[in-house]
């Protein structure tokens, strides 16, 4: 069997995507821990909206936050960020003196990975804030944003413009440890993916390490996995309850369940991870769940709407 690789979303895409990342860390970090020990190795500690809300909202500083998720999951546990191009952690573009400086201090804080996007997929932003991020000693996984248009628009981006996308960063000379494919919006179908997956495969080679990151809007987060899966990716992205499915990533156990009788795996321990996930809810039971956080229509999910969840 196959074994596919996750990393587990639920303490930063997770939080942002269900609670705007107002939980305190000292409800969670208890959980990271126990994640660790239930052989959950690689795991999303920062960047993102966690790090904004930390300051904004919980009045936590998130340099000690970052600290202790790294203590909290020990040595062996590989810890992902994510920087939004030479936005890094904010809404606007920085100096690459910022730049160099956000990339030494994650690095200084405990973060092995990067994951760079740029939502316009704009490859001179990831170029710099890419060559900053391997300078100061970390991963740089590059991400090509995808978003499927409103099928009433009379447009669609097929799977050549993303895989042309690519083509240019190639061309660009960016250097990235792992490709991710980010469907932040949640919205492309299950066969645009298994499609771009195949593509990228062809032009990187069967060595290149590629990830696909979805979220479960439109309610195909499962099915969007096992067609990335099923056309050659290395690893997707997953979450527990109470922070998956919705604008969240799909479950990890859905997944499991989902993968069972086929000649794919992800390895776990799923009794261990039923355990960790129920410590998951009762950490964040006291926390109000906002309305936006459920399964929408997912015609309606391809729209604005007042008062959404935002989720990247």
């Amino acid at each position: 069997m196959k074994k596919i690789d996750f990393m587990l979303t639920a303490f930063r895409d997770g939080l942002q995507s269900a609670y705007g990342s107002r939980v305190l860390s000292k409800d969670y970090l208890p959980v990271v821990e126990a994640c660790a020990e239930a052989g959950i190795d690689h795991i999303e500690a920062g960047g993102g909206a966690l790090f904004q809300s930390s300051f904004f909202y919980c009045n936590e500083n998130a340099f000690d936050v970052m600290d202790a998720f790294r203590k909290a999951a020990g040595g062996g546990t590989t810890l992902q960020s994510l920087a939004r191009g030479t936005a890094l952690v904010g809404l606007e573009g920085q100096s690459t003196e910022v730049v160099r400086l956000h990339a030494a201090l994650f690095r200084k804080h405990g973060v092995d990975v990067v994951r760079n996007f740029d939502a316009l997929n704009d490859l001179e932003n990831l170029r710099v804030s890419g060559d900053c991020i391997r300078a100061a000693g970390m991963k740089h996984e590059l991400a090509i944003a995808m978003m499927e248009l409103p099928p009433d628009s009379g447009l669609r981006r097929g799977s050549e413009f993303y895989l042309n996308v690519l083509r240019k960063a190639l061309d660009a000379g960016i250097i990235f440890d792992s490709l991710c494919f980010k469907d932040a919006s949640g919205t492309c179908t299950p066969k645009t993916v298994a499609e771009v997956v195949k593509g990228a495969r062809r032009i990187l080679g069967s060595k290149a390490r590629i990830v696909f990151h979805g979220h479960d809007t439109a309610g195909l987060g499962v099915e969007s996995c096992i067609g990335a899966i099923e056309a050659g990716v290395d690893q997707v992205d997953l979450s527990m309850a109470p922070c998956s499915g919705g604008t969240c990533q799909p479950d990890i156990l859905s997944l499991w369940h989902a993968l069972r009788g086929t000649e794919y795996t992800l390895g776990i321990d799923h009794h261990r991870i039923i355990a960790v996930e129920e410590r998951y809810k009762e950490a964040l039971k006291g926390y109000f769940l906002p309305p936006e956080a459920t399964r929408v229509d997912p015609l309606i999910s391809f729209f604005p709407m007042p008062g959404g969840a935002l989720t990247s």
